[in-house]
């Protein structure tokens, strides 16, 4: 090896040491399920990214996170939280509903194609 190829290498891993963790991580929106209602009940994220949707469920019975649109479920236990990934996605609205309470649980993620921060309200 050249001294010009191993200068490379070093500043190559030098800089992936200081780049910042956040750099690599994944947008994470908590949701929490409450008396069968998801507060908030809309989400804002930006479009062609990655998300985790993280639901803490503090009720005393389960709850099944169904989307169609989404093309997830998952059964989030009574006071127990549990993660969907989303995305990335393109612009629009993504309903998601509570399998066993579909009257009262029920939510949206509205995806922007603007560069926005993630919207939990």
């Amino acid at each position: 090896m050249n001294s010009y190829f191993k200068f490379s290498i070093g500043l190559f891993i030098g800089l992936l040491t200081f780049v910042s963790h956040r750099a690599f991580a994944l947008t994470e929106v908590v949701i929490e399920i409450r008396e069968h209602l998801f507060y908030p009940q809309t989400v804002v994220i930006p479009a062609g990214k990655k998300v985790r949707l993280t639901f803490i469920n503090f009720d005393d019975s389960p709850e099944e996170i169904d989307s169609f649109s989404l093309n997830r479920e998952k059964v989030i236990f009574a006071k127990s939280k549990g993660s969907i990934y989303i995305g990335p996605l393109s612009a629009g609205e993504y309903h998601f509903f509570g399998e066993f309470h579909p009257n009262s649980a029920v939510g949206k993620v509205v995806v922007n194609d603007q560069e926005e921060k993630v919207d939990a309200h």
